[in-house]
Parts: structure tokens; C-alpha cells; sequence
């Protein structure tokens, strides 16, 4: 039915049968026997005009050929393939159907000759297009990639076996082929049925087809003949340039595929058409030297370069033709060939601008982009690009060939065939297939190619080309250095060596020197120094660095001229007239716009230095010869006169820097060598002229510290108090070596006198120690002889080094030092301690000599750990085995720690009377640090010795040497002068004299005691001879508290302090200790002066202080008797400071003793134990208030007598009874703090308060009423001091006392009845008299005229509201003891503090304060609310007292108040009465008619008895206080202020309502 459709031959139907024909092709849906008809119409509708249909028509074919219905017969498929060539060569075919339809082709054709690879069971690999590899990659990087691609194509192809027969389908493939070389050639194809087809149609499929189904053609032998005789005669024909080509033929497109068809049979199939190959690239050779068109000549080195770029046909060609005697030598003419093109240059008229235009293509190349002409080029660019174009492919094939050498030899390489350079071994001998190929590819092609390339090398100025010929120089090169190819690796060596570093000829001279960019003073320059390097001489010695580092074992005579070119390189870094150059203006600017700066000099230096650093790689006798080279150029110079040039210089230094890197990087070898280098560097130290000398210091030392720290030295000292046998039987030979490796040093300081050579070997010296010191071993006896000589030089710079060395062994080389020589090396610290040229060594020898301790006593432990270990096993196994062990220990091997301890202590003790403050000082602080850090880790008995031999000592010889010291002062350094007169270095006062500075020692002396005793005080307690040593302590500083300075006596009591501190908490004190440091405390305050100095003041200050701590620390071994004592020794500190002027108080400030009086005071506190002890505490502070003498400080010397049995109860008794007996008269006369001052008292009135507040309450009643009186005294002093605060301060502290006193349940207090309530009454009677004297006394003070500020006036008044506020809510509402006496004139004083404003006349009552006034209503208030029974209904029943004894008061005081409102109304007359008067009277109205009293107050009114009755029985009401004030409200009622005649008005009604009167209506 589809093929119906297309049968009518319309447009719309056939395109819509095709579409539907396609699908039913592609799902397999046509039977084969439909091909046929299927082919005939495709046929009828490819003869149709409409391009639709003939593009559908195409791709049905298309489609036909991939799906099962493929033509297989020779007629189906020639009408199908005919079908598609009908249209491509159709004229009236539009352009996409001729391109759709030469597309459908070559499918069409890949199809077929697919089906003959299956059917002939071929290798299914296709091979690659060969298309001609890229220009925009490197022909390195070409070579490279086409020797791996073909290398593993190779390596899966065997030779193939020819086969004769063929299938049908194979057979297919042959008509097709034959009809496809008839129509490249020009004539007809039978089979095919076509006529004519364009020659470069037929060309692109044979090129595609033999490219790409190489199988076909090296398998099946009807193929290869069809190749060899037809198509290769056609390409002999094509290729002929004798004969005029006329038409297509003569087309640069046809030359160019047939080029490509001649490059494919020869890179696929030269191996089986030998003949025609060899025919072929003759001819090619043959081109390229005819005079044909550039562009003829371009295509045909394009194909030569292809070969030469490509590794395997490279080495296929020469192997089969150039190896092969009786073939020509293909590959050296193509060399020739490319190198003549390459020498057409020196003959061309425009050889600087074709070179380059070259350089131009090759940078190019180097970016990875295409290299294209300008459009509006001229003619003559074009030519010059061309040409340029030539020499470009020519130069890449030469290179290519370079490097297909280069690739080879590392194959052969690879393969075993050739022996790295590397190898210690010198083999020439190449007996390898490979090998010899590559030897005879380098013998007919190297000359050739040096000419070449060393032409364009010479005269190219861009980058990208030299970089490119600098690699094949290099790889060259290495590929002559691998074959052992002594003559080419020389010449190329040669010819690269002179485009390394050259001065510039005249011609060069003067064009640099007229460039616009040279400077005049340049002229100036003398030309035969100056050396520009380029960027080619850069980049050339770079490529010599490469070749140095792949050839160094290969090299031979030609490192002389490698190492001269280096120091060449050398001195041109170094030189003052080098200069790198930049890219010449003369350049195109196709050059210049690609080229970059490479000469770095740094770089080159870098390089430089790693090529000695390969000579690890080298065999040693390339490394003599190297040394030997070296120490030439050096000698050469120095056996001149003393006066060297700077070229000389560098020359010598190059040698030195080159000879010391060979050094280091031939440590492993380094014995057969060591001599040759120790010589060079011995030889130049003892040169005359300087710099050489410190040129061969910084050499030898970088050098020795190499050979210490190599492998040479690891395991020869890994355990330095151990030697094992195994080990005595090189040590001759270790001995030697080490000795030769030192011993520069040792020649140098002891020969040399030059200071800077001295200086030099103590340098390295402390390097060797610094980096290597633990390899050392048989060298320490004269290491430390050295040091040791080096203490007694003059120069200070030689003592400081030979210090930092000793500094390196102490701090890091203890632990690797023989034994033998450990005493020796604290001997060699302790000399430089005591040298006098530099006292900051002296003192980091002190520091050193700690380390020192630090190891020694590491050693003690393991040593105990070793003897107990030792024991257990000696328990164990028995005596035989401890027999055995104790041969087995070396002497070497024991080390008596305790003997080294020793010698270190006695060398601190040397130390610790030196004339040096600083020296000394630091040996006695190192001395009991060491003591103090491992005094744990020491034994009994060092610790004795410890004491007895160098502690108690320094403590005696210390203490004799201060005391025999000048007292002079002393001047300090003279600085110079001034006017005439020396000026001096200004010392402070306290170390300007000898015994000043002693006494610093002293008291570093005593911080170490005391550090001592805090940690390891029972330790010591266990020591024999402990309590002698103590007393001796003790003495020591008594005498230095009494005798010494300021300093040392506080030093004295700070080594007590610290012993109590640390040891009372840990209960490892006894009373005893305790006793005698009172003892000293006692001692001190009673023969300390009285007059008063800073110095005494800072002593008592830290006496006071050691006292308080003393006691808080050891609170649990005080007694009564060791409390009243402590007491009494305090008494002597305060009596010390009672003075009748008080200078300091004056002032505003505590003197520093009472400041200290005042800080222990707290810390007084007696414990649950010493509870008794409160009392006579409380009393004693309570006398210092009045500044009187107490009780216990008039029996302070009876109590101190009394011996310990006699309880201490009775002193208590003693004193509570003097205080009761005294009574009133205990209140003096005397001004408050006398001898103390205010400012002391203000300080000590809160901490008594305190303590009282504190003391448990069944002892501190007693003492109550003295506090209480107390503090009132304190409280007076407001009268002539209202402007101070102690009566502030006495105050607030008063209140706390009564209101806590009030409120505690002293129930446990009434076991002794009688002295309770002796002691209460007393203390209600202190209490009513301070109320008195402060509240009512102080109204009648007489006011200041200094008007006070608001702020005080503010302060003043809250405080006296609080005193009354405790005085009526706690006092008078919730006392529970007060007797009625002490009752009543309590609420008397309140009465009469509320009488203030009443008890003034009228006249004056305005003027009082308002203050004053509110207070007085304050009180006023204060006493109604006593008398309210709402106030009584949450109180005790005593506060019912307090309202009987206050109601008749304040009914008296409210019938006053208002009787003088009456009469001063009266005496006024219209005037108004003041508002004081007025708000007191409104005020008692007021409270009058809140009042509400119980029947209990009634009854104490002074009221008719018949109203008492009947008020009892109504208990609703309750003002009956208002009945005895009726008669003075009915005088009230006629005032003139309305709000007192509306008060009266509301009482007049409560006493109605009071009487139970109602109104009668």
C-alpha cells in the first residue's frame, strides 16, 4: 500500500508512503523479498525533482542500510549504492542534497566494509585517521603522544597471515573498492554503473577507507594487490611534478589528499609495500628540493614532519630502510632535506624577518593557538610567512627526530637494554636491538641536526623557539648520555655552553649603549666586565642544569667546562656589572607581543646549587674529581698577593659554597673525602686577608655540624654510660674519625691568634653542641678542656661564647655525657661563675648550676628504683645471681648522684660569698630552691649533710661577712664629667653601702629557711640534731628582729609567719613551737624603742600581724594562760602607741600601728575553748575607749608571773568584780581615745560591737553595761563635736546592741540568778542613762554658727529617728526585765524630748528648727503609741507596764500642750499663732482622738472613782483618757483656728458616745 502511494508520483504522498516505509524498516516490519521493489522505488523517486523527496529518498537508504534488509548481493547493492551516487552527481541535485547524499556514501561504504570485517572475522580496532597532528601543540609533546598511541596498537597486532579467499561479502567490498580507485583515477566505475565521479570525492573515501580498516588490507591478499597495484600506481602517478597536471589534478585540494594517501600507505603499510614506500618518500625528499610552489612545498613537509613527530613510523623507516644495507637511507634524507630547508635562511634576502615570523609560529604554538596572517596582509607578508612556514615544519620535523631518539632511548631504557647514567657502573657497550638502533639514528643524524638547530638557536631572539630547540639540545643530549655517545654529547655540550653566558661584542656594545633607554652613566661602564645575560643565555643555562643533573656519572672531561661555565654563572650573579636584558626593540612585534622575562638570577643561583646537590647521585670518584676541581679554582687565586679582586672572591666563595653542598649531600660516604675538604677550609682560615678567613669559618662550620649530625655519629654515644664490648672493638676507629672531625676546631683556637678565627671555632663549636651534642662521645675531655681555657681569656666575646656552649650541655647534654666527665662539667659552670668579666654569665651559671641539680637528682630516683628493683630480685634468685649482675656492671657504668649533688652545692656555697651582690644572692636563692623542689627525693642523711655542711654554715658565714661590712657609702660608676666634676651613677639609698646589700643576702637566706621549714618541717622534726639546729634558728632571728635593718627584721618575722602558716593548719606544730615564737614576740615588743620611725612602725606593723596569724592558725593549742599572755603582749604593741599628739590623726588618717592594732583585733576572737576568755577581751577593748589603763592591763604583769596551774577563772572573777564595784565610777572624766585619737576609736567601736554581738550570750552579760556605757561616752561627744562621726558611728552600733540585747532569750544565762540580774539591772541602768545624756543632754548644746548643709542635717535627723525608733519599738514595747524605775525615766526622757517645742515661748518657738520640731513630735507619738492597746494586742504583756507608767505622763503633757495653745491664743490677741504651735496642738487632737486604752491603763487616770466603775463594766469603750482632758476642751471650743475647733468637736461627740449620752430628739 506505501509503495502504492509513492507509485503516483505525488510530492504530498510520497513523502507520506517514504515516512511510512522508513518506519516499517526500522521495526523490522518489510519482508526481504520487498527489497527489490523497495530499491525501485527509491530509484523512481530519486529521479524526482522535488528536494523534499530526495532527501526523504536518502535517508530511507540510510535507513535501508543499517536494518536487516541490507543489500547483500552485488546487484542490490550497486543500485543502492548507485542510487546515492545518482544524486550526488545530479545537476539537478541542490547543494544539501549532494552533501546529504555524499554523507549516505560514505556511510553507505563504512557500512559495507563493517560487514566484511565481521564476515572475514578481522580485528574489529579500527586505526586511527593519521590526520596530521595539531600545529598548536608542542612536537614534544606530538612525539610523545603518537609513540604511546602507536606503541599500544603495536603492542596488540602480531604479524598478520594472508588469506586468498574471500566471502561474498568480502567480495562485495572488493568491486567496490576497484570501482572506487577507477573513479580516483578518472575513468568510470563498471560495477558501480557510474560514469564519472569528481577525483577528490573518490580520493576522501580511499583515504577514509584505508585509514580506517587497516585489518582489511594487511589480511586479505585481493585487497593488498588492489593496493599495491592500482592504488599505489595512481599515487605514483598523482605525485609526479615532471609532467603538467591539467584540471582537477593540478588543485592544491588533489595534492593535498593524495599527499595524505601517500602518508597513510606509508605509516600503515610501508612493512608489506617496501618497495613503493621507499618509492614514495623519495620522491617526497626529492620535492622539497625543486623549485615548486611554497605551497606545493608546505603540504609536503607537512608530511615529512608527520613522520618525523611520530616515534614508531619514525623508527619503522629507519629500520626498515636506513638499517637495511640495501634500501636507501630514507631517515638521514629527510634529515638532510629538512636541514637544507632550514639553511635556506642564511641565503634569503629577508632572513630577519622570516626568523622572525618563525619565532612568531612557534609562540603560537606555545599558547595552544592556531597561527593566522593579518587579512590586509601585503603580498610580500605573505611570501615571508610562507617561507617562514617552511623553515617552521622543517625545524619541527628535526626536532621531532630529536625527540623520537630521546623517546626510543628511554624505551630502550625501559626495557633493560641501556643502563641508566645514574648507575655507578660506566658500561658503553649497546647490545640491544633498541639500543643499537638508537646509536645509529644518533651517528647519521647528529651533526646534521647541530648545525640545524645551533643556526636558528643563534639567531632567533623568541622565546618560545629557543625554549623548543633548548629541549631537543637537552633532549639530544641525555639521549647521547644514555648511549655513552662520547663525541655527539661533547659537541652538543660545547655548542650549548656558548649561548650560556658571553660578553658582548663591539657591535652589540654600541647599539646597547645607544638605546634610548640606556643611561648616561652607563657609558662610564667598563665594557670588559660588564656581562648581560639574555633571556636566551637564561633559558640555555637552565637547559645545562638539566643535562649536568641527568649526565653527572657520564660527563667525563667535559665537567671542566660545566664547572667553568658555572663560576662563570657565579660571578655574573655576584658581579656589580651583570644585567639581564630584555627582549630587543629591533624584534617584531610578532616576537615581542609572545615573549616573557625569564632571567631571573635568583633562579639561576637555585639551579646552580642543585646541581651540586646531585653529587649524592655521583660515584665517588666523580665526586674527588668534582672536590678536586673546585679546590683548584680556589688555590689559583689565593696563592696571589693578599689584595683580591672581587671576581676572585666570588670565584673562591664558589668554590667553598659548591664544595660544602657536596659535603652535605655526601654524608654517607663521607670518610674518603673529610681530609680533602678539612684541608681546603684550614687553608683558607689561615689566610691573611679577612673575608676568606670568615668565608672558611661559616663553611667549616656548617660543615663539621653536617658530618656530626650524619648517621656516621648515630649509636656511637645512643647510650654514653653504657659501653658494650661489641662496641671497644671499633672504638679505635670511631675515635680517629671523631678526633679528625673536631679536631679543625681545636687547631683553630690554639693555633691561630686571630680573635675573629678564635671567635669563629667557638662558633661552631656551639653549633655542633647546639645541633648534635648527644652524637658526641670520646670528644668531651678536650671539648671541656677548651671551655674551661676560654674562662681564663681577657675578651669578653670569647668568655660569652665559650658560656653559650657550657649553657647547651647543661640545659640539653647531661643526659649524654660520659660519667667520667659529668664532675668535671659543674667544676667547668662553677668557673665561669666566678670569672669577673661579665656578671650576667656568672649568674646564668648560678641558673645552670640548678639544672645541674635537676639531672642529679632524676638519677637518684632511677637509682632507687634500680637498688629496689635490685633487691626484689636479688630475694628472688639468691647470692649467686647478685654475684653475676655485679660483673656484669662496667665501672663506667655507676654514678654517684650523691657526690655530684655535692659538687654542686659546694660550688653554690663558693658562690655565696662572692663580693657580688647579684652572684651571691642568686647562688643562695638557686641553693634553697634546689632544696625546696626535691627536697622530698632526698634521704635522711643528705639531708643532715644538706643542713650541717652548707645550710647553717652559709647561714654563720653569711651573718659574719655582713656583720665585718662597711657601712661607707658608696659612689657609683663614674659617668663623666660636668663643670669640672665627676658625675656619678646614681645607687638607692638602700644598697648604697656593702652592709645594705649583705642585709639582702640575709633575708634571701631567711626566705629560704622559711621555705624550707613550710614544706618539709616534719620531715625535719625527725632529723637527729633538729632541736639544736632550731634553736639556732630562733636565735638567728631574735638577733635579726632586734640587731638587724628594716629589711631583714621583717624578713625575720616573715620566716616565723610562714612557718606557722604552713604548719598549724597541717597539725604539725607542738605548743612548745608555739611558746617560743611568743617567746621571741614578747622579747621583741619589750626591748623594741619607743620613739617612733617608719622602720619601727613597719616592724611592729608585721609583730601585730604575726600575732593575729599566729593565733588563727593555731587556735587549737591556746590555753587560758597562752590566751591571757597573747593579750598581754598585744597590751605592750597598743600601749607603744599611746602619744599625748597624735600627728597622724590631725591629718585624717590611723597611724600604720594602729591600722595593724585594728586588722588583729578581729582575729582575737577566743574559740569554744578559750569561751571564757571573752570577757577580759571585751573589757580590755572597752578601757582603750576611755583611754584608761584596764584591769588586765594593771595585772598584766602579775598574770605573766602566774604559773600555769593556777586557773585563770579567778583572774576573770577579779576583773568582772573591779568593773561591778566601780559602778558609776566607771564613767571618767577624760576625754573619749585619749592617746589613741578619734580616728583610732571610730575605727575600734564597730569591731568591739562585733566581737560583743558575737561572744555566746552567758558571757558577754557581764559585759553589757561596760559596752553600754561605752558606747554612750562615744555617743556624747556629739555636744562639742556634732560634726564628727564617732558619735554617728556609736550610735548605729548602739542600736544594734540594745535591740539584740532586748531580744535574746538568755535563758542559758540565769545560772549564776544573782549576777544575772546584778548584771541586767546595771545594764537598764547604762541603758536610761546614755537615752538621758544623748536624746535630752545634747538639746541644750549650744548651735554652731557655720550653717550645717542639707545633707547633714538630713543624716542627723534620720539617725535620731532610728535611735528613736529603737528606743520605743524595742526598748520601751518588747523589754521583759526593766525595772519600773528604769521604766519611768525612760518614758520621763521621751517626755521630755517631746516637750521641746512646748516648753519654748511663743516668741521664740518659730525659730527652731524644723528638724527639732518634727522630732519632738516624733516623741510625741512615740508615746501614744506606748499607750495605745492596739500596740499592746501583738506585744508582751510588759509592754502594759510601759502604758501604765506613760498614760499620766502624756495626759500631763497633752494638757500642757493644749492649755499653752489657750494662752498664747489668748496673749496674741489677733495675731496668728506660729504653725509649730498650731501642727502640735492639731497633732495631739488628732492622736487624742485615735487613742484607744484597755481598762488597765484607765484605771491609772486620774479620774472619779464612780467613772472608773463605770467604764470598767462597758467594755466597748474605751477613752476614758479623754474624760480627764473634758474640762480643757470645753476652754477649746471658743479658739479662732477652725480645725482645732472641728478636733474638739469630734472628742466633744467620743465623750458622748464615751458617757453613753445620746441626744434627746
Amino acid at each position: 500500500m506505501f509503495l502504492m502511494a509513492c507509485s503516483v508520483k505525488s510530492v504530498k504522498l510520497s513523502v507520506i508512503g517514504l515516512s511510512c516505509l522508513q518506519k516499517l524498516i526500522s521495526h523490522d516490519a518489510a519482508a526481504s523479498s520487498a527489497l527489490k521493489e523497495i530499491l525501485a522505488t527509491l530509484k523512481d523517486h530519486a529521479e524526482m525533482t522535488d528536494e523534499i523527496v530526495q532527501l526523504k529518498t536518502l535517508q530511507t537508504m540510510l535507513i535501508l542500510f543499517q536494518s536487516h534488509l541490507h543489500p547483500e548481493s552485488e546487484e542490490s547493492m550497486s543500485q543502492a549504492l548507485g542510487i546515492c551516487l545518482y544524486l550526488l552527481e545530479s545537476s539537478r541535485s541542490s547543494d544539501s542534497v549532494r552533501n546529504t547524499a555524499a554523507a549516505t556514501f560514505r556511510q553507505a561504504v563504512a557500512l559495507v566494509f563493517d560487514n566484511v570485517i565481521r564476515a572475514e572475522s578481522l580485528p574489529s580496532g579500527k586505526a586511527s585517521s593519521a590526520r596530521l597532528s595539531s600545529r598548536a601543540t608542542s612536537v614534544a609533546d606530538n612525539v610523545t603522544h603518537s609513540f604511546s598511541r602507536t606503541l599500544s596498537l603495536a603492542s596488540n597486532s602480531g604479524e598478520p597471515t594472508m588469506r586468498e579467499n574471500l566471502s561474498d561479502v568480502g567480495k562485495l567490498g572488493l568491486r567496490l573498492l576497484e570501482d572506487l580507485t577507477a573513479l580516483a583515477a578518472g575513468g568510470s566505475a563498471t560495477w558501480l554503473r557510474v560514469r564519472s565521479l569528481h577525483r577528490t570525492f573518490a580520493l576522501d573515501i580511499l583515504e577514509f577507507v584505508l585509514s580506517t580498516y587497516v585489518a582489511i588490507f594487511r589480511v586479505l591478499l585481493s585487497y593488498q594487490q588492489v593496493l599495491r597495484h592500482q592504488i599505489c600506481s595512481l599515487l605514483m602517478t598523482s605525485l609526479r611534478t615532471n609532467v603538467e597536471l591539467e584540471g582537477e589534478a593540478g588543485e592544491p585540494s588533489f595534492r593535498r589528499l593524495v599527499l595524505r594517501l601517500v602518508s597513510h600507505v606509508i605509516r600503515l603499510y610501508s612493512s608489506s609495500l617496501v618497495t613503493e614506500s621507499e618509492v614514495f618518500l623519495n620522491m617526497l625528499v626529492k620535492v622539497t628540493r625543486q623549485d615548486l610552489p611554497l605551497w606545493h612545498q608546505i603540504l609536503v613537509l607537512e608530511i615529512l614532519r608527520g613522520f618525523c613527530v611520530e616515534a614508531c613510523t619514525l623508527r619503522l623507516l629507519f629500520q626498515t630502510f636506513d638499517m637495511n644495507p640495501v634500501n636507501t637511507n630514507v631517515v638521514e634524507n629527510i634529515v638532510r632535506a629538512l636541514a637544507l630547508v632550514v639553511a635556506t635562511i642564511q641565503a634569503s634576502d629577508s632572513s630577519e624577518e622570516t626568523l622572525a615570523a618563525v619565532a612568531g609560529m612557534f609562540s603560537s604554538k606555545a599558547k595552544g593557538i592556531e597561527w593566522s596572517m593579518d587579512n590586509d596582509a601585503s603580498n610580500a607578508a605573505v611570501l615571508v610567512a610562507s617561507e617562514a612556514h617552511t623553515i617552521t615544519l622543517a625545524l619541527e620535523g628535526l626536532l621531532g627526530v630529536v625527540f623520537t631518539i630521546a623517546t626510543l632511548t628511554d624505551e630502550a631504557l625501559d626495557v633493560g637494554e641501556l643502563e641508566s647514567p645514574k648507575c655507578e657502573s660506566n658500561s658503553v657497550e649497546c647490545s640491544g636491538h633498541l639500543a643499537l638502533l638508537c646509536m645509529a639514528m644518533v651517528n647519521s643524524t647528529w651533526l646534521t641536526i647541530l648545525d640545524s638547530l645551533s643556526l636558528i638557536l643563534m639567531r632567533s631572539h623568541g622565546e618560545a623557539i629557543i625554549l623548543e630547540i633548548l629541549k631537543g639540545y637537552q633532549a639530544f643530549t641525555q639521549a647521547c648520555g644514555v648511549l655513552r655517545a662520547i663525541e655527539p654529547l661533547n659537541s652538543f655540550l660545547a655548542s650549548l655552553c656558548k649561548f650560556t653566558i658571553n660578553n658582548p661584542n663591539e657591535g652589540e656594545k654600541k647599539s646597547m649603549l645607544q638605546s634610548p633607554g640606556s643611561k648616561k652613566s652607563e657609558t662610564s661602564m667598563d665594557q670588559r666586565d660588564s656581562i648581560i645575560l639574555t633571556p636566551k643565555n637564561v633559558q640555555a643555562l637552565r637547559t645545562l642544569f638539566n643535562v649536568a643533573h641527568r649526565l653527572h656519572n657520564v660527563l667525563g672531561p667535559s665537567w671542566v667546562l660545566v664547572l667553568e661555565t658555572l663560576s662563570a654563572l657565579d660571578r655574573a650573579i655576584h658581579s656589580p656589572h651583570a644585567s639581564t636584558q630584555e627582549v630587543s626593540a629591533s624584534v617584531s612585534r610578532l616576537t615581542r607581543d609572545t615573549s616573557g622575562q625569564y632571567s631571573d638570577f635568583h633562579i639561576l643561583s637555585s639551579l646552580n646549587s642543585q646541581l651540586f646537590e646531585s653529587s649524592a647521585l655521583m660515584n665517588i670518584a666523580a665526586v674527588k674529581s668534582l672536590l678536586s676541581a673546585l679546590h683548584q679554582l680556589s688555590s689559583q687565586h689565593i696563592s696571589g698577593s693578599s689584595q683580591l679582586s672581587g671576581q676572585q672572591i666570588l670565584s673562591i666563595s664558589f668554590s667553598v659554597e659548591r664544595t660544602a653542598s657536596i659535603l652535605v649531600n655526601n654524608l654517607h660516604r663521607v670518610e674518603p673525602i673529610w681530609d680533602q675538604i678539612a684541608a681546603h677550609h684550614l687553608e683558607l682560615a689561615s689566610c691573611s686577608n679577612p673575608q676568606l678567613r670568615s668565608m672558611a669559618l661559616d663553611s667549616l662550620d656548617q660543615s663539621i655540624c653536617s658530618v656530626v649530625g650524619s648517621e656516621k655519629f648515630h649509636g656511637i654515644s645512643s647510650a654514653p654510660h653504657q659501653f658494650q664490648e661489641s662496641q671497644m672493638v671499633n672504638e679505635s676507629e670511631t675515635v680517629s674519625f671523631e678526633y679528625a672531625v673536631l679536631s679543625p676546631l681545636m687547631i683553630l683556637y690554639s693555633s691561630n691568634k686571630n680573635v675573629d678565627v678564635q671567635m669563629g671555632a667557638l662558633k661552631i663549636l656551639l653549633h655542633v653542641l647546639e645541633r648534635h651534642g648527644e652524637t658526641l662521645s670520646y670528644s668531651w675531655p678536650s671539648i671541656l678542656h677548651m671551655l674551661r681555657v676560654v674562662t681564663d681569656a681577657s675578651e669578653k666575646d670569647l668568655i660569652s661564647l665559650g658560656f653559650q656552649s657550657i649553657r647547651v650541655i647543661m640545659n640539653e647534654g647531661l643526659a649524654t655525657i660520659p660519667v667520667q666527665c659529668l664532675d668535671e662539667c659543674i667544676l667547668v659552670t662553677g668557673a665561669y661563675g666566678t670569672q669577673k668579666t661579665e656578671i650576667n654569665i656568672s649568674l646564668t651559671a648560678v641558673g645552670l648550676l640548678w639544672t645541674a641539680t635537676d639531672f642529679v637528682v632524676k638519677g637518684l630516683i632511677s637509682k632507687s628504683v634500680e637498688q629496689a628493683n635490685h633487691m626484689n630480685e636479688e630475694a628472688q634468685s639468691g647470692a649467686t645471681v647478685k654475684e653475676i649482675n655485679i660483673k656484669q656492671v662496667s665501672p663506667k657504668q655507676v654514678v654517684d648522684y650523691s657526690k655530684l649533688f655535692f659538687s654542686v652545692f659546694s660550688v653554690l656555697q663558693k658562690l655565696g660569698s662572692d663580693d657580688r651582690p647579684e652572684v651571691r644572692n642568686s647562688a643562695v636563692r638557686t641553693l634553697f630552691q634546689t632544696l625546696s623542689t626535691h627536697g622530698q627525693k632526698l634521704s635522711k642523711s643528705m639531708w643532715e649533710d644538706c643542713l650541717w655542711l652548707y645550710v647553717f654554715p652559709m647561714l654563720e658565714h653569711v651573718s659574719h661577712l655582713a656583720s665585718t661590712s662597711s657601712r661607707d657609702e658608696w659612689q657609683g660608676k663614674e659617668l663623666g664629667t660636668r663643670a669640672g666634676k665627676a658625675v656619678h651613677m646614681l645607687i638607692h639609698h638602700s644598697r648604697n653601702t656593702a652592709q645594705k646589700q649583705w642585709d639582702e643576702t640575709i633575708v634571701l637566706v631567711l626566705g629560704g629557711i622559711a621555705r624550707l621549714l613550710r614544706s618539709f618541717f616534719p620531715f625535719l622534726q625527725q632529723l637527729s640534731k633538729f632541736s639544736s639546729g632550731w634553736v639556732l634558728l630562733l636565735d638567728f632571728i631574735k638577733n635579726s628582729i632586734l640587731n638587724g635593718s628594716k629589711e631583714v627584721a621583717l624578713a625575720a618575722i616573715n620566716c616565723l609567719q610562714t612557718f606557722v602558716g604552713a604548719n598549724c593548719p597541717k597539725g604539725n606544730l607542738e605548743s612548745s613551737y608555739v611558746k617560743s615564737i611568743l617567746d621571741i614576740y614578747e622579747l621583741v615588743l619589750q626591748t623594741s624603742p619607743n620613739f617612733k620611725n617608719d622602720s619601727t612602725d613597719k616592724v611592729k606593723q608585721e609583730v601585730l600581724r604575726g600575732l593575729g596569724d599566729l593565733y588563727v592558725q593555731a587556735q587549737s593549742l591556746f590555753n587560758d594562760e597562752m590566751y591571757l599572755r597573747l593579750m598581754a603582749i598585744m597590751h605592750l604593741m597598743i600601749k607603744a602607741t599611746m602619744t599625748p599628739t597624735d600627728y597622724d590623726s590631725e591629718l585624717g588618717s590611723i597611724p600604720a600601728v594602729q591600722r595593724g592594732i585594728l586588722e588583729i583585733i578581729p582575729m582575737l576572737r577566743p574559740t569554744t575553748i578559750l569561751s571564757s576568755m571573752w570577757t577580759p577581751l571585751l573589757l580590755e577593748l572597752l578601757c582603750y575607749l576611755n583611754g584608761q589603763e584596764g584591769p588586765l592591763q594593771k595585772n598584766s604583769k602579775q598574770i605573766h608571773d602566774q604559773n600555769s596551774g593556777v586557773p585563770v577563772d579567778g583572774a576573770k572573777r577579779t576583773l568582772v568584780e573591779r568593773s561591778r564595784l566601780n559602778g558609776s565610777g566607771t564613767k571618767p572624766d577624760s576625754a573619749v581615745g585619749c592617746g589613741w585619737g578619734i580616728l583610732f576609736v571610730e575605727k575600734l567601736v564597730p569591731i568591739i560591737v562585733n566581737l560583743f554581738l558575737e561572744a555566746p550570750p552567758n558571757e558577754r552579760f557581764s559585759a553589757s553595761p561596760e559596752v553600754i556605757h561605752g558606747l554612750g561616752r562615744c555617743m556624747n561627744t556629739r555636744r562639742d563635736n556634732p560634726r564628727g562621726t564617732l558619735w554617728r558611728i556609736s550610735a548605729e552600733c548602739f542600736n544594734r546592741v540594745v535591740t539584740d540585747e532586748v531580744r535574746q532569750d538568755n535563758a542559758d544565762c540565769k545560772s549564776d540568778v544573782n549576777s544575772y540580774r546584778l548584771s541586767r539591772a546595771r545594764f537598764w541602768k547604762e541603758v536610761a542613762d546614755v537615752y538621758e545624756t544623748f536624746l535630752v543632754g545634747s538639746c541644750g548644746r549650744v548651735l554652731s554658727s557655720d550653717v550645717p548643709s542639707a545633707d547633714s542635717i538630713t543624716a542627723d535627723e534620720t539617725l535620731e529617728m532610728s535611735v528613736l525608733t529603737v528606743f520605743g519599738d524595742d526598748i520601751l514595747k518588747l523589754q521583759k526585765d526593766a525595772p519600773v524605775e528604769v521604766l519611768q525615766r525612760l518614758v520621763n526622757c521621751l517626755d521630755r524630748c517631746a516637750s521641746r517645742t512646748g516648753s519654748l515661748p511663743v516668741q521664740t518657738v518659730g525659730l527652731l528648727p524644723l528638724h527639732c520640731s518634727r522630732f519632738s513630735l516624733s516623741c510625741l507619738q512615740m508615746m501614744f503609741s506606748l499607750c495605745s492597746c492596739i500596740a499592746k494586742a501583738s506585744s508582751c504583756a510588759a509592754v502594759s507596764e510601759a502604758s501604765k507608767v506613760s498614760i499620766p505622763i502624756l495626759m500631763k503633757r497633752c494638757e500642757v500642750i493644749l492649755g499653752q495653745f489657750l494662752a498664747d491664743e489668748n496673749d496674741l490677741g489677733e495675731h496668728p499663732l506660729p504653725n509649730v504651735r498650731i501642727e502640735e496642738t492639731i497633732c495631739v487632737l488628732q492622736e487624742l482622738a485615735r487613742l484607744i486604752i484597755d481598762i488597765d491603763t484607765a484605771n491609772v487616770l486620774n479620774i472619779p472613782a464612780y467613772l472608773k466603775e463605770a467604764l470598767g463594766k462597758n467594755k466597748l469603750h474605751r477613752r476614758a483618757h479623754l474624760l480627764s482632758l473634758l474640762p480643757t476642751f470645753s476652754e477649746l471650743v471658743v479658739s479662732r483656728e477652725a480645725r482645732v475647733r472641728e478636733l474638739v468637736q469630734v472628742l466633744l461627740r467620743l465623750i458622748s458616745s464615751e458617757l453613753g449620752l445620746q441626744p434627746l430628739t
